[in-house]
């Protein structure tokens, strides 16, 4: 027997009775101003732009607005209808089946099937693609994932069906409510297989690619900027306001705010480190600060390539303890951010923080208990690599932290910069001391955050391996007491230390007024210019 899932505050059943949703919701009597375009600022280029190989946020930018997968976000963070009407599942929330909507174009007027999404799933799942969000197919429990991607199935044994053209059927290893949350992610979005048969690795270029989305891609300039169009072809375009979409990559933080004050882009985010309080008083209508469910963190290489040093708790403990958090978010950042005791962030749904005894001390007792384990490890004339990428923001959070590690407990750092793709490949290769890092969640749920942390995990880029913490994370699904659970886990972090959590995000930054339809609640940040509008100036 099957039951409807209701998993926001607009059921699905009420999205079906009321039709296809509209994408910019434009109030009556408002003017829209003749240009509607709308451009923001990337700080990295976009590693890949294809769904199933994308890694980080300038890439998931890109893809939110060029395809589409079954379900999306609305301003709140809350499910709505993309290619799928809505869903079913059984009574153990093991089986969900999605109703494809029939009007599903992709950019060349093929339409979206069913089949689609079982050729994008089960090649996000086959080892041959390489994919780094290979796990993430995994961890949604979709049955034989974790087989396929070991080499020990075939990709077509995937727990993933098409019933007939508009209809999905997924087979779940185990429970998972929240598995309709997961759909929205960009590892499970359609592609268009013929057109990855004819071009291969070439398939996302400008010219070659064809998308399900509200935009289809014009052009790409390596390290400048991207453009689409809207694609005449997107069930909904009669209601998609936002003409062209561009994006500009400006490295260096500061740069990219004279050239936003001089009206070259709409958005801005993150504002420069400690701008805010400046900016919010100079443009009250165009500064915002909204919470993000994101952790800013160091990662800890004990992996074969780490320092040996690392390799022992007391001295991840102390290098956590010695770095005085409210420096960063009080003194640097100024943005809204909160100091994080936690990788998991407070404003994840069904996440209780375990008591964590340090976060309660004064930063002169948690230096004090750092120089006391540095000291009781025995290791001298400690040295480590910080490895960031391009930003200022994050160069001078490394400056800082490096100078709290050499005065506190004569821990001396060399700082290593490189540009995005550079650094996530040697992040992948474990050729590094100490990394930042930043997750932000693919859903809002606690397994989102704690999932990077599993065994073998690729974003584990530390090869943090704990016995007790992965059986946790299996337990979890299944469990009454879920949140419970989830406590444990995070305590297990906390004492382990694997990573350094620094701080909860908030995002800071600067819109165009004239822009309206942005997402101001979202706290996983997802938006989509298809809602947006652009206003005529009074």
């Amino acid at each position: 027997m099957m039951r409807r899932t209701l998993l926001t505050v607009t059921s699905t059943a009420a999205l079906l009775a009321a039709g296809p949703l509209a994408a910019a919701d434009v109030p009556e009597g408002v003017e829209l101003a003749e240009d509607q375009s709308f451009s923001y600022r990337e700080l990295d280029q976009p590693a890949s732009i294809d769904p199933q190989l994308v890694e980080g946020v300038p890439g998931a930018h890109v893809i939110q607005q060029l395809f589409e997968g079954l379900m999306i976000q609305d301003e709140n963070g809350q499910l709505v209808p993309g290619v799928a009407t809505g869903f079913e599942a059984n009574e153990d929330n093991t089986e969900f089946t999605f109703t494809l909507r029939d009007d599903a174009r992709w950019s060349n007027g093929d339409p979206v099937t069913a089949g689609d999404f079982v050729y994008a799933w089960q090649r996000a799942a086959d080892p041959a693609t390489a994919s780094t969000y290979a796990w993430f197919v995994e961890l949604a429990g979709i049955q034989n994932a974790a087989e396929i991607i070991a080499g020990e199935a075939e990709p077509d044994t995937l727990g993933v069906e098409a019933v007939d053209d508009h209809t999905l059927r997924v087979s779940l290893v185990d429970p998972k409510p929240w598995f309709p949350q997961m759909t929205a992610h960009t590892t499970l979005a359609p592609v268009h297989q013929p057109t990855i048969e004819e071009h291969g690795d070439a398939w996302t270029n400008p010219g070659n690619i064809v998308s399900n989305g509200a935009y289809v891609l014009d052009e790409m300039q390596l390290n400048e900027y991207w453009s689409a169009s809207k694609n005449p072809e997107y069930w909904d375009a009669d209601n998609v306001v936002i003409e062209d979409v561009s994006s500009y990559i400006i490295n260096d933080t500061s740069q990219a705010l004279t050239r936003w004050e001089a009206g070259e882009f709409d958005l801005l985010e993150p504002v420069p480190a400690g701008s805010y309080p400046r900016l919010q008083e100079q443009y009250p209508d165009a500064a915002h600060s909204t919470p993000r469910l994101c952790t800013y963190y160091y990662t800890l290489n004990q992996g074969e390539n780490g320092p040996e040093a690392l390799k022992d708790p007391r001295v991840r403990q102390a290098l956590a303890l010695a770095i005085d958090r409210d420096v960063i978010v009080d003194r640097l950042l100024q943005g809204g951010q909160g100091s994080a005791f936690t990788f998991t962030p407070d404003a994840t749904d069904g996440f209780v923080a375990p008591e964590i005894e340090h976060a309660d001390w004064t930063q002169q007792e948690r230096d004090q208990r750092a120089k006391e384990l540095i000291e009781e490890a025995g290791y001298d004339d400690l040295n480590f690599d910080l490895l960031f990428n391009t930003d200022e923001s994050h160069r001078q959070i490394a400056t800082v932290i490096s100078q709290m590690w050499s005065q506190k407990l004569g821990v001396e750092t060399t700082l290593q910069n490189q540009e995005w793709s550079t650094y996530l490949d040697t992040r992948r290769e474990g050729d590094f001391d100490i990394a930042r890092a930043a997750w932000c969640g693919d859903y809002n749920e606690p397994s989102t955050f704690l999932g990077v942390l599993r065994t073998g995990v690729p974003q584990n880029s530390g090869s943090f391996s704990n016995e007790e913490y992965d059986a946790l994370l299996d337990q979890a699904p299944t469990a009454e007491d879920r949140e419970g659970i989830y406590t444990q886990a995070e305590a297990i972090l906390s004492e382990e230390m694997p990573v350094i959590p620094i701080y909860h995000y908030a995002n800071a930054f600067l819109l165009d007024p004239a822009i309206k339809g942005f997402p101001m609640n979202n706290v996983e940040n997802n938006w989509y210019v298809k809602n947006f509008y652009r206003v005529a100036e009074e």
